[in-house]
């Protein structure tokens, strides 16, 4: 595998370019008698409409908790008044009807490339097979994958094939990507509901159940909530199971409901077969899933986030293998914001509302790195111009300031309040005292990853699987499900 460390050379560069050249840019400004405050107020507004959408979103997931069906309230007067204050805010809960149908049949899409995750391939078959609950029209696992070379781990799956009639192994000879291994298992899947998977996830027992009352109503996918179970393994796995916590419980629940939209992440995401089938997956994107996205909603088709959907996963063990994943994800993210912005805008299937939401998710998370970083640029040159940095009298600069600072850990309060997994309280103090650091770093990766998406370097590195890891911590208990899917109640 790669080394982050020869990325070294780009990181220098493109730094230097986004901060060294504009901190002395901006120094020649101030000794030309130029003042910088509306440039300094314009950063400060940018930082301060990221926080305030920070608010909005936590304050949602806050309270917008459960799906439950329509009742008429009991008790006091003062509980009827509470009832509807809170219909009125849109805090009450989301009221839908209870599903009508039985369950139908379901499968697995299990995306797996064997010699990277042949130590726990096994594990996630069994979990499956001996855990998920089955409609009475029957479960299929179709285990789709690629290796160079024959694996000995290839005849303990034909064993447990054996086994179990309803696992399908599909070996996807020439494939070179988890899009292509999909791709090739779409051909012979039976199930009306399709759930997609990688190799490390383990499904809640429930999860076919939970999915099943929304798109027996009116939606094509349902997301579910991903969280990591080898958090124990480093203060790295911390902070990425606090921070999944806060993506899967917290940003992507309340732009749901919010925006009556939302993005498949990859695996865990529930889709009608007929749909999936349709939009397939472009081996040639870096983010099939957003990319896959794009192009389901395009089409006119909805997709939500249920949280209350809970897999596991595993997230990467170093600090090499985070590296190369999220610059991936942030070159994937930039890819998809310029082959599809303007077709949103075009698009009749958008709402206006929907169309600046995607607006901001595409360009605005994407140029966040870039804008973010201006604001050192502006400081080290009146350090360098002053010797010193006098407190601002400006109350907008300090109100931006405040507000910025205050939205992380006012989000993490949130995430531990709603978060699927009882985590020790160290943990949440631990990722509200370095998230600005964290966001630093994550920021530098993006600029990487920019620099590299803009001289065509986007070859694909495989996040290792497979480490060994300490007992997991169990999520909390979802409510008491029956195996059909009559009167289920969901979180949004």
């Amino acid at each position: 595998m790669r080394n982050w460390t020869g990325d070294i050379p780009k990181l220098i560069y493109t730094h230097v370019l986004l901060i060294g050249v504009p901190t002395i840019f901006y120094y020649c400004l101030r000794v030309g008698g130029m003042p910088l405050i509306r440039i300094h107020v314009a950063i400060a507004a940018f930082f301060l409409l990221s926080s305030l959408i920070i608010f909005l979103e936590a304050t949602n997931a806050l309270f917008r908790r459960f799906a439950v069906k329509n009742k008429r309230t009991a008790g006091s007067q003062i509980a009827q008044f509470k009832q509807s204050a809170k219909s009125a805010l849109g805090v009450s809960g989301s009221n839908l009807p209870p599903a009508t149908n039985p369950l139908p049949r379901c499968s697995f899409l299990v995306a797996a490339y064997l010699p990277n995750e042949q130590d726990i391939i096994l594990d996630t078959l069994n979990h499956i097979l001996y855990t998920v609950q089955r409609s009475a029209a029957g479960l299929e696992v179709i285990l789709a994958y690629n290796t160079p070379i024959d694996l000995p781990v290839e005849d303990d799956l034909r064993r447990l094939a054996q086994l179990h009639p309803e696992l399908r192994l599909l070996r996807v000879d020439g494939s070179r990507s988890k899009a292509e291994n999909l791709n090739a298992a779409l051909h012979i899947v039976t199930g009306e509901i399709t759930c997609i998977l990688d190799a490390d996830h383990l499904p809640a027992a429930d999860c076919f159940v939970r999915a099943w009352r929304w798109l027996e109503h009116d939606y094509d996918v349902v997301q579910g909530r991903n969280i990591i179970r080898n958090h124990r393994h480093s203060l790295l796995t911390l902070n990425i199971a606090i921070e999944f916590e806060t993506l899967y419980g917290v940003s992507h629940a309340a732009k749901s409901f919010l925006t009556d939209s939302s993005i498949f992440g990859g695996s865990n995401g529930y889709w009608r077969t007929a749909v999936l089938q349709q939009i397939r997956f472009n081996p040639a994107m870096l983010t099939e899933d957003i990319d896959a996205s794009m192009r389901t909603l395009l089409s006119g088709y909805r997709i939500l986030h249920d949280r209350s959907i809970i897999t596991t996963e595993l997230a990467p063990a170093d600090f090499n293998s985070f590296w190369f994943q999220r610059k991936r994800w942030a070159q994937g993210w930039l890819e998809v914001s310029f082959k599809y912005q303007r077709r949103v805008w075009k698009s009749n299937n958008f709402t206006l509302w929907q169309k600046v939401y995607w607006t901001y998710l595409l360009y605005f998370c994407v140029l966040y790195s870039l804008i973010a970083l201006q604001i050192l640029p502006l400081i080290l040159s009146l350090l360098l111009y002053q010797g010193d940095l006098p407190p601002s009298d400006n109350p907008f600069l300090w109100f931006s300031t405040v507000i910025t600072f205050s939205s992380g850990v006012y989000q993490t309060l949130v995430t531990m309040k709603v978060a699927a997994v009882r985590y020790p309280v160290i943990y949440f103090l631990q990722h509200a005292v370095i998230i600005f650091l964290y966001t630093i770093l994550k920021n530098m990766i993006a600029v990487v990853g920019l620099y590299d998406h803009l001289n065509g370097h986007n070859k694909w590195v495989v996040t290792p699987r497979g480490i060994k890891q300490k007992r997991p911590m169990q999520p909390r208990k979802p409510p008491i499900l029956a195996p059909t899917a009559a009167g289920l109640g969901s979180a949004k």
